[in-house]
């Protein structure tokens, strides 16, 4: 029995030792991707953060230009054919958030010409007041940037989906450098690239990348949008906050159907590209002048201020706004759709909640966040933006209206190649 003891003895302290010894590998190698990734996380976070900074000064700067100027909104056919010539030199003719997206499900290349491309179009586009956003022109530029230093470094392509995880990252970064909401930004990189799934191992890498990128866009002096909200006496699960989710869910489930049959439309009537812009570009110019001298160009941010700030908002204002943004982007001009998603959800929720007894400005803030999860089919993004800009104590009502919103929006999306499918197919 005693040698039986001692050899059970011997056996569990060797089981042990190696049990030990494999625990302590686990986590040396822990420790050493959590190294790497903070070396390449946090530079690609600080990049970002800068281009976006630069982008961000540029719109300003071309918007105020384009307020001082009206007379430049008569360009905008001319803008169109440059962005068309700028795209054709480049080799990036038809790139755009979906590409990205299809980099990171594919292992396609995304290329760095794409940089210089979007950030010099979309400056010209909001130059002479075609209606686009930003932030999605942000997250293009974050995922090239990315996309091309994970492809450049090889002591780094040993760890596996390097190059997907890493313009997860750089999609992040765009978006909060630009927006100041870290949160969002990496919520929305995660979930946006496929329905119903989340990958949690790019969950490291665009943590760092957007906190970094958000540090270094304050430390330029881009200002954070944040709004107080009123006081209001009514449950988050009441009839007139789940009407708004519904509203908002229509609205941006029509954003999403004219934004793709309005791109099909105009291909079919001017297969050329360069007439195509030039025509409706003149079209557009010449509406935009007309209702309302410009009150639907760029960005949309001063019907987002009137609606947060009780002003005027008309009950059209949402659909003008949401036409002329349509017909913006498919046209063919360069920009991104998020800022004029919460334009239109500011509206309608400006327009709405008065209907039902709430402040009007609460329900701009509510439709703010839902009309734009609805048409990026997104649910945890809008639901954090919601709370990063207008504060955490309205949780429940951002999370069930966007829940509904994102219910109602029938499952379809603005970015064609969001699909429910294994995010990381290289190997």
């Amino acid at each position: 029995l005693r040698l039986v003891g001692s050899e059970m003895c011997i056996r569990d302290r060797y089981f042990m030792s190696e049990s030990f010894s494999r625990a302590a590998r686990s986590a040396r190698e822990m420790a050493r991707m959590l190294l790497r990734w903070l070396v390449l996380a946090l530079p690609v976070g600080l990049l970002c953060g800068g281009i976006g900074t630069a982008f961000h000064l540029a719109v300003e700067a071309v918007t105020e230009l384009r307020g001082a100027h009206g007379w430049l909104l008569w360009l905008l056919p001319a803008a169109g054919l440059a962005i068309v010539a700028l795209y054709k030199v480049t080799g990036c003719e038809g790139m755009g958030t979906n590409n990205v997206i299809r980099a990171v499900h594919s292992g396609e290349s995304v290329s760095p010409l794409l940089v210089p491309a979007i950030f010099l179009g979309t400056v010209l586009t909001h130059l002479c007041g075609g209606s686009a956003g930003r932030e999605g022109v942000a997250v293009q530029l974050g995922a090239a940037v990315s996309h091309n230093m994970g492809r450049r470094i090889p002591w780094f392509r040993d760890i596996p989906d390097a190059v997907p995880i890493l313009t997860i990252a750089g999609m992040a970064a765009g978006f909060s450098g630009l927006f100041h909401a870290p949160l969002a930004a990496v919520c929305f990189a995660l979930e946006v690239l496929a329905v119903g799934r989340l990958e949690y191992r790019a969950l490291l890498p665009a943590v760092l990348a957007a906190v970094s990128a958000n540090w270094v866009s304050a430390a330029l002096g881009l200002e954070t949008f944040q709004v107080a909200l009123p006081d209001v006496d009514t449950a988050p699960f009441s009839v007139p906050i789940l009407l708004l989710g519904v509203f908002s869910g229509i609205a941006g489930g029509i954003f999403t159907l004219l934004l793709k049959q309005g791109k099909s439309w105009a291909a079919k009537l001017f297969p050329n590209p360069l007439l195509r812009i030039a025509v409706c570009g003149a079209v557009l110019a010449l509406l935009l002048f007309l209702c309302g001298k410009g009150r639907y160009t760029g960005l949309g941010t001063n019907l987002i201020s009137l609606a947060c700030n009780g002003e005027t908002i008309y009950w059209f204002d949402f659909l003008g706004k949401l036409l002329f943004t349509v017909c913006t982007l498919a046209v063919g001009f360069q920009g991104g759709e998020v800022t004029p998603l919460f334009a239109i959800g500011a509206c309608l929720g400006a327009v709405a909640a008065p209907l039902f007894g709430l402040p009007a400005v609460f329900g701009a803030a509510l439709c703010y966040a839902a009309v734009f999860g609805s048409a990026s089919n997104t649910w945890l993004a809008p639901i954090c933006i919601g709370t990063e800009v207008f504060g955490f104590s309205c949780l429940p009502y951002f999370a069930v209206v966007c829940t509904v919103s994102r219910l109602c929006s029938g499952n379809r999306s603005m970015y064609g190649k969001q699909k429910p499918s294994p995010l990381f197919l290289q190997k």
